[in-house]
């Protein structure tokens, strides 16, 4: 595990600081088009059970939860025009770096999901899927690039996802942590950049 927190220090350290420019442009083009938080946070579940706050730019309409479910689809009218360009190219996740360089995710690994999600997850996955660090991508996240675009036409998304797309995610992330390695989490992070553009 200590070699894995080296090397996401190793990248997102440089990383933030190149990145920062143009981290501030996309806060200020929120905060001009649609006013309110720049920031989204969300209560999700880290390593060992531990609830913490995941970062995001905001992409929806302020008080979005309250407006709808926790599972967005692409159709979604909560989403605002700045949101759909950054939710496209996964740009909304990059203040997730923060939570990396806080120590609350990893580069890669099972992305957080929200404490009721987390209720669905068999207990032996729960505990294999909860011993590392969450991370910001992984396999189920390439397979599921336009996982939102995918529950567009569900009657109801919020089962489908329970269903038939956490399934599929839980067998990558328990995947992932029994064959973890720091030259997959490379290889996961490169096709992670090709997947999006």
């Amino acid at each position: 595990m200590l070699s894995k927190r080296l090397f996401d220090l190793f990248f997102v350290i440089p990383g933030l600081l190149v990145l920062a420019p143009f981290l501030l442009i996309i806060a200020l083009v929120i905060k001009l088009k649609d006013g309110g938080n720049v920031l989204f946070k969300q209560v999700r579940v880290g390593k060992n059970g531990k609830y913490f706050d995941v970062l995001k730019f905001r992409t929806m309409v302020l008080d979005a939860e309250k407006l709808g479910n926790k599972v967005t689809t692409g159709d979604d009218p909560r989403i605002t025009p700045i949101g759909r360009v950054l939710r496209k190219y996964k740009l909304d996740e990059l203040p997730q770096l923060i939570n990396v360089l806080k120590g609350e995710m990893s580069l890669v690994g099972p992305r957080p999901e929200v404490p009721e999600y987390v209720e669905f997850y068999p207990e032996e996955t729960r505990s294999i899927v909860l011993s590392v660090p969450p991370g910001m991508t992984d396999k189920a996240s390439i397979e599921f690039v336009n996982e939102n675009d995918l529950l567009s036409g569900s009657e109801d998304p919020v089962s489908d996802y329970k269903n038939k797309v956490l399934p599929i995610k839980l067998k990558y992330y328990v995947e992932y942590v029994k064959e973890r390695s720091l030259w997959m989490d490379f290889k996961l992070i490169i096709k992670t950049v090709i997947a999006i553009f």
